[in-house]
């Protein structure tokens, strides 16, 4: 599904930035062009507001060509056999295993959004994967977490709304069957005013506990998972470029060791492609793959 408004994507300032780059250069080629041809058949240049708007209608139609989303990126790895892709989409449409963040407590009351915001991914996988039953999820993931030791509890008057059982970064807890399981991976804090935060250490040694959980439940099996640590865990340290090499460098890293899935695929929500650079993108993880073959 995309973006119901025309060019929406133009609002985003990478894009800008390529649109007019794209179009400034495409300027200066058309201007040659025309001074050139002009010299050789003045009378088809008889009309310069023509040859003008012409000019300028092209050089636009080139921006908006180069500053438009690609649909994604796919890399193949020879070592270990793997594919990664990039692309926009829906989540919770897609086959596999599924991967979603949780906070340190596991919260999932989203009643009124003031613990877990019904919008976020989270808040997405109770409505889409269990009904809306939090009472469900609520004892999958107890079942999930019952070989865990807490490392704190917080009293009732500290923090009077949600769950109180503080468990350690990077805890996975694997939820559902396979061939659909889901990775619930407590990457970020959850405020005692139900604020959650994240730093980038948090998010490497949530990404180092993921990929051992899913090396050990997944089978090989394809993995989804979104841009994770880009919404509302406010990891604000990274923008949405460095947020995802993060994660597909944290992946590759761990596949080279040990082999994880047959494919992983990162999915950006509809209308955010505009902040990926998706050309740098896929230049980062052919380097990688190159990487991976010299090893070989």
């Amino acid at each position: 599904m995309r973006s119901d408004r025309p060019h929406s994507w133009l609002r985003h300032a990478r894009v800008r930035k390529v649109f007019a780059g794209s179009v400034l250069v495409a300027f200066g080629v058309v201007s040659a062009v025309v001074q050139f041809f002009s010299q050789l058949f003045p009378a088809a240049f008889r009309h310069p507001g023509l040859v003008t708007a012409g000019s300028l209608g092209l050089c636009l139609a080139w921006g908006l060509a180069r500053a438009r989303p690609q649909g994604g990126v796919r890399q193949e790895f020879g070592r270990p056999g793997m594919t990664v892709v990039v692309e926009e989409g829906d989540l919770f449409d897609q086959p596999g295993h599924l991967v979603v963040g949780f906070t340190d407590t596991f919260d999932t009351l989203v009643d009124d959004g003031s613990v877990i915001n019904d919008g976020s991914v989270q808040g997405q996988l109770l409505a889409r994967r269990y009904g809306g039953d939090a009472a469900v999820l609520d004892a999958e993931l107890a079942a999930a977490l019952d070989g865990v030791a807490p490392v704190a509890r917080e009293s009732a008057q500290d923090k009077p709304r949600g769950k109180r059982d503080r468990y350690p970064i990077g805890t996975v807890a694997v939820l559902g069957a396979r061939p659909r399981l889901v990775f619930a991976v407590a990457y970020s804090r959850m405020g005692n005013d139900c604020v959650a935060s994240c730093g980038v250490q948090d998010l490497w040694l949530g990404l180092d506990r993921l990929w051992d959980a899913i090396r050990r439940h997944g089978q090989l099996e394809r993995v989804t998972m979104p841009l994770t640590g880009a919404g509302l865990a406010r990891l604000h340290d990274l923008d949405e470029d460095s947020l995802l090499r993060l994660i597909l460098l944290s992946f590759v890293v761990h596949a080279w060791e040990r082999p994880l899935c047959r494919e992983l695929r990162v999915v950006i929500r509809p209308g955010e492609m505009g902040r990926i650079d998706l050309p740098e993108t896929a230049a980062f993880l052919a380097g990688l793959a190159a990487g991976a073959r010299r090893q070989i």
